[in-house]
């Protein structure tokens, strides 16, 4: 399939025995590198226009741009979590964090980078992070989480559909309706309509839409949640990032990551640059990335790390 706005050639590794992953590494090997982590039901796809801004020369300046497709999401594999599965994928939190750490090191990056997060990117991201602390000098956060559901924010009654009732996951899984919920209504200016079914071709089966249900049966609520420990130490660690330059592009218009997962964010980092939009939502880079690219492309340009 042809994707709209996206003349990459995305590269492939085993990440784990019989599963390989997908992504991009665009623009110079001796660049600053930006890593880009998308979340659910998304894609690398999210990501290619702030890619097209960064990795080519601008005022003498390439960054390079490693940006994954998580196993289950995009053009990676898609195995079965079934018990006799072979090769058998476990849809955590962990995983998740444990795959790009094996990215990186296939990739032999080990010195300093640049986290843009995106939806449950956020918590992968500041996942790995928690062991790499030293190592994250920037940050690039739009309408994410890097802490426990807000105490205030009530749980949208569509994840809390899809996280615990097999109705929701008939939908999701039968109907592939949270990739393409998503795709209509995470945007406020609508998507063209080949752009739309960018974001939805790689789920195009029943076993190919596997991780937007688990993705979402994931979220943790409470300390009995398989990913609570991870996403509770990244809440309680987060004001340790508060001395990076950090840029925050926000689309208010988001029912999950919204206002309080903004103040969240604000609150733990309060010298971050912050970019809101009252007409834009989850998919804020979709609505907005005129916008975006070029003020983060500044951002970056303006904390330079030599």
């Amino acid at each position: 399939m042809n994707y709209p706005d996206y003349p990459f050639t995305p590269q492939r590794f085993e990440v784990r025995p019989g599963i390989a992953m997908s992504y991009l590494d665009e623009g110079p090997r001796d660049g600053e590198v930006v890593v880009m982590l998308h979340g659910n039901p998304s894609w690398s796809y999210y990501w290619r226009h702030l890619v097209l801004g960064l990795r080519d020369p601008a005022g003498g300046k390439g960054y390079r741009c490693i940006v994954p497709d998580h196993v289950g999401m995009g053009l990676s594999d898609k195995p079965d979590d079934a018990p006799g599965a072979s090769p058998r994928y476990d849809y955590t939190l962990q995983s998740r964090v444990d795959d790009l750490d094996a990215l990186l090191k296939h990739l032999r990056i080990d010195g300093d980078v640049t986290l843009a997060v995106h939806d449950w990117g956020g918590m992968i991201g500041f996942g790995w992070a928690l062991r790499n602390t030293a190592r994250v000098k920037r940050l690039v956060i739009l309408n994410t989480a890097a802490f426990p559901l807000p105490q205030t924010k009530p749980m949208p009654w569509q994840l809390r559909l899809g996280r615990d009732w097999k109705l929701g996951a008939l939908l999701i899984r039968g109907f592939n309706a949270f990739a393409a919920g998503a795709a209509g209504q995470g945007v406020e200016q609508a998507m063209r309509a080949e752009v739309r079914r960018a974001y939805v071709a790689p789920y195009d089966s029943w076993a190919h839409r596997i991780a937007t249900l688990r993705f979402v049966q994931d979220i943790p609520l409470s300390p009995s949640d398989r990913a609570w420990p991870l996403v509770a130490e990244s809440g309680r660690r987060l004001h340790e990032y508060a001395d990076r330059p950090t840029f925050i592009g926000w689309g208010l218009r988001d029912f999950v990551f919204d206002q309080h997962f903004l103040d969240g964010f604000t609150r733990a980092l309060p010298d971050a640059q912050v970019q809101t939009f009252a007409d834009a939502g989850h998919y804020v880079l979709e609505d907005k990335h005129a916008v975006l690219v070029p003020a983060i492309r500044a951002f970056l340009d303006a904390h330079a790390l030599s």
